[in-house]
């Protein structure tokens, strides 16, 4: 893969070298720039963007997102992080995308938007987590990676407390109910 960054690299520059057109060599230069900008993004990426932590105790997922404003790409990767998370624990999350992409010449131009909606109405997320954030610069953005858990059984803390919660109120309204019942004797 690198190998192939490195050869494109070069003959996009031996392109450059080629040209006498200053067009050209302007949208050359600018190819070079986003490819090291991806070639950038790939080698700074942490390890768990491409191999998840395994553990029998939690659910992990990750995401990635840009933005010029970093709290905006950090809200966007846990989005997309969070989204998995509902989905490994059953739940459905919508996404709508929409791609334009027109070839002009030998450049293209590609317009993309996407809505995510992750509603865990039928799964109880209770617990997910946000394990750990990294950021990049990507010329005057930021890059975000998101690694967050959602842990399972007695490991989600948050949970068995929510239901230790639940079953004190049932407890508490069945007593209520029972008193009820006796003084209506």
């Amino acid at each position: 893969m690198k190998k192939l960054v490195l050869v494109s690299a070069i003959a996009v520059l031996l392109t450059a070298c080629g040209t006498t057109d200053p067009y050209q060599k302007r949208l050359d230069a600018e190819r070079e720039r986003q490819e090291k900008y991806v070639e950038r993004s790939l080698d700074k990426a942490p390890d768990w963007m491409t191999k998840l932590p395994e553990s029998k105790a939690a659910v992990y997922a990750n995401g990635s997102a840009v933005s010029p404003d970093m709290a905006m790409a950090d809200e966007k990767a846990k989005t997309v992080a969070f989204g998995k998370i509902c989905m490994a624990a059953g739940g459905e999350v919508d996404k709508q995308s929409r791609v334009f992409r027109s070839d002009i010449g030998t450049g293209s131009n590609e317009n993309s938007e996407m809505a995510v909606r992750s509603l865990c109405r039928k799964v109880d997320v209770t617990g997910a987590e946000v394990v750990e954030i990294k950021r990049i610069s990507e010329g005057s953005r930021y890059r975000s990676y998101v690694l967050v858990a959602l842990p399972m059984g007695e490991a989600n803390i948050l949970k068995q407390q929510k239901v230790n919660d639940r079953l004190s109120e049932r407890s508490v309204q069945r007593s209520t109910d029972a008193f009820k019942e006796l003084d209506a004797q």
